[in-house]
């Protein structure tokens, strides 16, 4: 794994998005299109925003694979994840070859084993994500399965997970976030050939000392991304303030 530290979330997210277009072409190049997978939430913003003003990509080459999502969330609410990507890069873009995002509306078993079916005849090239205060990768909270074989999973999300999401200002208090989401495994996101993860913000920074400095842990979900043979971490001041 690289570790490069900026000053600031926006700074961060440049170069992250930078990176990863730049890793988005390299594929169209060799391929012919692109498969990547996008992550959502605050620490996404600046990231996706420098990616969709990149005029360099064609991104009607490019596949786009959805991280996770509320079981039973409709896309009309600020939460929803399919909303945020529809909002922030779809509708952004003109055009992307394929979106497949997660339908948390839909019977959750069947749309898991769609959602697999999709993305085993299309490996992915560069994975955006992040990590949780609580080190999850995607909406796998701690103790993660770092063992399981299927691409999509039917989780539970732990209270520190949910407070984040109170806390990013999508619901108005705990009661109101899901108890479960339909997420992308860690052996799914970990068989990407490429992975950008944006991790800003001083309340990430226990996670981040746990997930980059400590032992690989399912008990830290994030920390397996230590054995990505390309995965670049990018921090800001706050979230590297305890490396």
């Amino acid at each position: 794994m690289k570790i490069e530290k900026y000053a600031t979330p926006r700074e961060l997210g440049q170069a992250a998005g930078k990176l990863g277009a730049e890793w988005i072409r390299d594929a169209i190049v060799k391929k012919g299109e692109a498969n990547i997978i996008l992550a959502t939430g605050q620490s996404q913003f600046e990231t996706i925003e420098t990616l969709v003003q990149d005029k360099r990509i064609d991104w009607s080459k490019v596949r786009m694979f959805h991280l996770d999502e509320y079981i039973g969330m409709p896309i009309t609410h600020k939460a929803s994840f399919r909303k945020y990507l529809t909002e922030r890069f779809i509708d952004k873009v003109g055009g992307v070859k394929e979106a497949v995002l997660i339908n948390g509306e839909n019977d959750p078993e069947e749309e898991r084993k769609r959602l697999e079916e999709k993305i085993g005849r299309h490996p992915i090239d560069v994975a955006f994500v992040g990590i949780g205060e609580n080190g999850h990768l995607a909406f796998n909270d701690p103790p993660a399965d770092f063992d399981v074989e299927d691409a999509y999973l039917i989780v539970n999300l732990d209270l520190q997970c949910r407070q984040q999401q109170l806390g990013e200002g999508w619901f108005n208090n705990v009661e109101e976030v899901p108890l479960q989401a339909i997420s992308m495994s860690i052996k799914q996101i970990m068989k990407s050939d490429r992975i950008i993860c944006a991790a800003p913000d001083r309340r990430k920074a226990q996670a981040i000392k746990d997930c980059l400095t400590l032992p690989v842990t399912n008990m830290h979900p994030s920390s397996i991304l230590q054995e990505h043979p390309e995965c670049v971490c990018f921090l800001d001041e706050g979230s590297a303030s305890l490396l």
